[in-house]
């Protein structure tokens, strides 16, 4: 595998950090439930790396009844409030195995970092997990206009940290957050099945896999 020299690492949350995707997955089926839209695991894959209003859209197209705008928002706000409730319990505890290692391995080699979450409650997610302080910036879907696949959210992660696209790269479960990565010009390490992320540059099981060295001249 080629090396690089790179200055900072940008690391996506849900199924990266900890796994907070079962959470979502309750929240959506009870929403799509309440408005007749049937919900089940399949479906829950195609809202991986699509933000909150996208994966609305996506559930409220399948019950075949027509919504205002007013109407989205508050069942945005129902599903988020859900939500909360569920992962307000997170603590460090709820990291995934060498999440934390990974982290500590990137900031003692001086690199920076920064997280690139479609999720808007990601700066709570991090407080909870007691990680907020290993990232220099967070991006959520708040900060950015597009949502994963394409590319804004890394790159405005990369200019958070006074960085070139080049000089980074990003860390990804899902095949959206892939292909953002890589239409931002950035390296992606997939974290997940080769068979499924065909389109990153290297693929490990997990961050207890990682090592930093393996990716530095």
């Amino acid at each position: 595998m080629r090396k690089y020299e790179y200055r900072g690492v940008i690391f996506d949350l849900d199924g990266v950090l900890t796994d907070t995707a079962h959470y979502h997955y309750l929240a959506w089926k009870n929403l799509a439930e309440s408005v007749g839209a049937n919900f089940d695991e399949s479906f829950n894959e195609q809202l991986k790396g699509v933000d909150r209003m996208g994966s609305l859209n996506l559930i409220l197209a399948a019950s075949g009844k027509n919504f205002s705008d007013a109407d989205k928002l508050a069942l945005a706000d129902q599903k988020n409030l859900h939500y909360q409730s569920l992962i307000a319990q997170l603590s460090p505890a709820d990291l995934l195995p060498g999440a934390a290692e990974s982290l500590q391995q990137i900031r003692a080699a001086g690199l920076k970092t920064a997280l690139a979450s479609v999720s808007k409650n990601a700066q709570a997610v991090i407080e909870r997990l007691g990680i907020a302080d290993q990232f220099d910036v967070v991006v959520d879907a708040a900060k950015i206009k597009n949502s994963k696949p394409d590319p804004e959210i890394f790159l405005t992660a990369a200019a958070g940290l006074d960085l070139t696209s080049d000089e980074c790269f990003g860390i990804e479960d899902s095949i959206a957050g892939i292909r953002a990565i890589k239409s931002a010009s950035m390296f992606a390490l997939g974290i997940g099945s080769p068979v499924v992320l065909t389109e990153a540059d290297v693929v490990i099981a997990g961050l207890h896999q990682f090592s930093l060295q393996d990716y530095l001249k």
